[in-house]
């Protein structure tokens, strides 16, 4: 069966809502929502093809958009490939050209609609950032609790609660005090024993490659609406995180780090490799900065994860 190429977008306004459609009634998978978007035709470029459909669906014209995910779904009656761009900049007013009725929808509230399985993904990936806070080791908890304070009023919206020098029960506290300060302005991953997770339902869960691979065949180990990630470090990491049903990973190491000089750094072209086919987010880690969010996008990931070079410095 061949695979049928979309084009379709994550339109962001200036306050930034998210416009949804819904599909025509008698249409495959009528009824439900949708990122707006229509097919590929042969031998067209993708961005060419997204500015024409939403020229023709919506009514406007694309003037700022970027690669935001890829996402491969086989239904039982056809395959497709929906080759998603977030779109931040256009020009004329979107309405429903076609009688489609749309929304404009704030990214938390993606999940209340019903769209396609293969839309899942996509919801994710529509609702995280693109940088990944890790918090570094070694700090006190209330050094922690100021940087991260400081890093939300720098505009970091994703956090990993990582202080493995801690003791269990002293990174449960800081894990409720961590929480209230990200409260309505950033989401927090906590990591430990999957036997917490029920304790913290704000927060979401990021596993290790050891826990990932302890899980491996089982159920999704974390409630439904829970974020849940893993940390990957090869292609059958990647797998089971596929097939556990994780929101998004983190892959790593990228380049060499001083924290792991031991480990083998993935280099660009296998993380382009990795990530081809791979049909959730992915955050890119070690040796990061926001420098390299052109490059980690055009290997096909999310965004970037960083310690330090997220982690902001202390006042002076």
């Amino acid at each position: 069966m061949n695979r049928i190429h979309v084009a379709a977008a994550v339109i962001r306004s200036t306050d930034g809502l998210v416009l949804i459609a819904k599909r025509p009634l008698d249409k495959h998978q009528g009824g439900l929502w949708e990122f707006p978007g229509g097919k590929v035709e042969k031998g067209e470029a993708v961005e060419v093809a997204l500015k024409r459909e939403l020229l023709e669906e919506l009514g406007i014209g694309v003037t700022a958009a970027r690669p935001l995910i890829q996402v491969r779904h086989d239904y039982p009656d056809k395959h497709v490939l929906l080759d998603v761009w977030e779109v931040t900049a256009f020009s004329g007013e979107p309405h429903g050209v076609e009688g489609q009725p749309l929304a404009w929808v704030a990214s938390e509230q993606l999940p209340d609609y019903t769209f396609p399985a293969a839309n899942r993904p996509i919801v994710a990936a529509a609702r995280l950032p693109d940088r990944y806070l890790v918090t570094p080791d070694g700090a006190s908890p209330q050094q922690l609790l100021d940087g991260l304070a400081r890093a939300l009023d720098a505009g970091i919206r994703l956090v990993q609660l990582r202080a493995p020098s801690l003791s269990q029960a002293d990174y449960r506290l800081l894990a409720a005090d961590a929480l209230a300060v990200c409260a309505g302005r950033a989401q927090l991953m906590l990591k430990g024993p999957l036997d917490w997770a029920a304790d913290f339902p704000a927060a979401g869960w990021q596993l290790t490659s050891e826990q990932l691979r302890r899980h491996t065949g089982q159920c999704r180990p974390v409630a439904v609406g829970q974020w849940l990630a893993a940390s990957c470090h090869d292609a059958e990491e990647l797998a089971m995180a596929m097939a556990l049903g994780v929101d998004f990973v983190t892959l790593s190491p990228v380049l060499s780090t001083p924290t792991h000089p031991e480990a083998a750094p993935l280099g660009w072209a296998r993380v382009a490799e990795l990530l081809q086919g791979f049909n959730h987010p992915a955050f890119v880690l070690g040796g990061m900065t926001p420098a390299h969010l052109s490059t980690a996008r055009q290997a096909g990931a999310q965004g970037v994860a960083a310690i330090r070079a997220l982690w902001p410095a202390e006042p002076a």
